[in-house]
């Protein structure tokens, strides 16, 4: 049903090191592979076409796989577009003084120092949104200005303090005079800072022992609620 001539063509390109859908684009045609498979019976590959195959099934892999990432991106980005509009009532429901007093009481629960360690309220992370979280909740809840807050920084050896300083102030507004004199963590001495975005810990410390304690007792008496429900 094929011209014998085209069968010819077919042959001597493939003989060539042509694939299959090469061998359509050059001669302009659509042959089921099975047929072009049919009609390459016994012709004889160069050397160098099993290489050829290979690479090209790596470009392929790299392509599917950077579509796969493309595709997984987006469904990331639903996903948490979802989580963000199913919990923002969630959000408008705690805006009150006293739903974020007791937000505050259970970050403080997690990442504050207690009394019986400390006297007066301190709070450390290096995660910039914990901090800025707990400063925004104290100025709320207790009318403290951010600017009356003292600051330390825990830091490795290889970090510049100052730039450090610098950072912490403008994430925190906290001015840079009421920064503590700190030294690097010795063990950090010979090892080389991993992680580029690491900024440190700051730690937040202001002197009000009457809150540390309420931020401990309100976690205390949710715990003594629910366990009755």
């Amino acid at each position: 049903m094929h011209d014998k001539t085209l069968r010819i063509e077919v042959r001597e390109l493939r003989s060539q090191g042509k694939t299959y859908s090469e061998i359509e684009k050059t001669l302009g045609i659509i042959v089921p592979k099975s047929t072009l498979s049919d009609w390459c019976n016994n012709v004889e590959l160069p050397g160098w076409y099993e290489q050829k195959v290979m690479e090209l099934n790596r470009k392929s892999l790299s392509k599917a796989q950077k579509y796969s990432l493309v595709s997984n991106k987006i469904k990331r980005e639903k996903f948490f577009e979802k989580i963000i509009k199913s919990n923002q009532q969630v959000v408008k429901r705690i805006s009150n003084k006293d739903a974020l007093r007791t937000v505050l009481s259970i970050l403080y629960l997690g990442e504050g120092a207690k009394w019986k360690s400390h006297r007066g309220l301190m709070l450390g992370s290096s995660d910039e949104k914990i901090v800025k979280l707990y400063i925004q909740l104290l100025r709320i809840c207790y009318g403290i200005n951010p600017r009356s807050l003292k600051c330390r920084i825990s830091y490795r050896a290889d970090q510049n303090i100052q730039a450090l300083q610098r950072y912490w102030s403008r994430v925190t507004s906290i001015p840079r005079g009421n920064f503590y004199k700190t030294k690097p963590d010795p063990r950090t001495v010979g090892k080389p800072t991993k992680r580029k975005d690491y900024k440190g810990v700051c730690v937040v410390t202001y002197g009000r022992t009457d809150i540390q304690l309420e931020l401990e007792t309100i976690p205390k008496l949710i715990l003594e609620t629910i366990e009755g429900l």
